[in-house]
């Protein structure tokens, strides 16, 4: 599975909520080290983590992974 997607909607969405890494970990119950390899693409979330993250931001597990957007349309992949 391709992480650039996912890497780059967190940093997106954490960004735009004005959180810190530290900040973000700590609402998740994950580490800071965890959400810097998260948005880098080092590693990507656990299943659990991920509904997390989508709980927190009110965004759809398809839109984390690339498969809407943030309206909820699907995207065309190749």
């Amino acid at each position: 599975m391709d992480n650039k997607h996912f890497s780059k909607a967190l940093k997106d969405l954490r960004l735009e909520k004005e959180l810190g890494q530290v900040t973000l970990a700590k609402a998740l119950n994950y580490s800071k080290s965890s959400i810097g390899e998260w948005e880098t693409g080092a590693h990507f979330p656990s299943v659990d983590a991920l509904i997390k993250i989508a709980i927190f931001f009110d965004v759809r597990i398809n839109f984390l992974l690339g498969l809407e957007d943030e309206f909820g349309n699907k995207i065309k992949h190749l």
